[in-house]
């Protein structure tokens, strides 16, 4: 297949001129170098590319750039042979819309070390529904059950629950055989959340406490929230379970105390999605596109958008209005 001359892409710069977003045509000399190129069938809307697109955040290391940190489509060109023209193929985190350009475009050039074949099971367009935020959710469920996490332990709870990353972790702990507790500030998407397995759906006070150590509510859980959110959840963990911290929607800072760690044995789990090295990122979708495959990924896609509508997602993401997932369509 012959890529054109020009095509589309949404592009980030950052200069003298001030920063700006938007749709340029660009050639495909003009993208970063890879051994893969592919023709781009989906992306996704993720908090990080929210904060990128509009430099709300200091996410890109260099520009311009192309955005959006996942992608998913077809092989085109590939100088490396593991790769071959048809392959359906997908990439997130890995420095895209960071250090190099991501997955806002209608083809891109990928390193074939982080290029990851569509594992079977699996359609492209359910790989992007997934996306970083799946990816995320299956990652920290990785890390609890390989340090013992066990469903006996008691509930896990889920906090900033209908965003992308929260929805998913509802809907795949529970296909891992958990029960799900998800804690939102948002009371009228009870409905959803029970829809896609919650057993429970708290409201944010649930977890209020001003003690090191509370009652042991949870087998342990995972925050997208940060500080007193993720100090609380701490706070109310049983002893030796685990709690994965992915997210800073409310705070970066965390005031807790060392109690819960040395009284429970509980464990805090950093989940650093972007850096993940190829032979966990390899299980973490293989497990995605089998016994940990969410059962209602189409309820969860609550928009499907076009590159055009990406600063009005943007902004809606930054302002706290986002909700399950926003699939982006990047194919004819």
């Amino acid at each position: 297949m012959t890529v054109p001359a020009k095509f589309d892409a949404f592009r980030i710069h950052d200069d003298a001129a001030g920063y700006r977003s938007g749709i340029e045509q660009i050639a495909l000399d003009a993208l970063a170098p890879g051994e893969v190129v592919i023709r781009t069938a989906y992306s996704s809307v993720n908090f990080k590319d929210a904060l990128a697109g509009t430099g709300k955040g200091k996410i890109l290391r260099r520009a311009p750039l192309v955005g959006g940190i996942d992608v998913a489509g077809h092989v085109v060109a590939s100088t490396d042979p593991k790769y071959r023209e048809g392959d359906a193929v997908l990439a997130t985190g890995s420095g895209l819309s960071e250090t190099r350009d991501g997955g806002y475009s209608q083809y891109a050039r990928l390193p074939s070390q982080w290029t990851i074949p569509l594992p079977k099971g699996m359609t492209l367009r359910e790989s992007m529904i997934l996306g970083t935020a799946g990816f995320t959710a299956a990652l920290a469920l990785l890390r609890m059950v390989e340090n013992r996490q066990t469903p006996e332990l008691g509930p896990l709870a889920v906090t900033g629950a209908t965003g992308g990353v929260g929805s998913l972790a509802v809907d795949i702990f529970t296909r891992a055989g958990f029960e799900m507790h998800a804690i939102s500030g948002k009371p009228e998407a009870a409905a959803y959340l029970l829809a896609l397995g919650a057993k429970e759906v708290l409201e944010r006070d649930a977890l209020s406490t001003t003690k090191p150590m509370d009652t042991a509510k949870f087998g342990g859980g995972l925050d997208n929230v940060g500080g007193k959110m993720l100090a609380a959840l701490l706070a109310h963990t049983a002893p030796y379970g685990n709690v994965a911290t992915a997210g800073l929607a409310a705070s970066p800072e965390l005031h807790a105390t060392v109690m819960p760690f040395i009284i429970r044995g509980v464990s805090l789990l950093g989940v650093a999605s972007a850096g993940t090295a190829r032979d966990i990122r390899e299980e973490v979708w293989r497990r995605l596109a089998g016994e940990w495959k969410p059962a209602h990924l189409d309820r969860i896609c609550t928009r499907e958008v076009r590159m055009a509508a990406l600063p009005d997602v943007f902004d809606t993401m930054l302002a706290g209005g986002s909700f399950g997932r926003t699939l982006v369509s990047l194919g004819d």
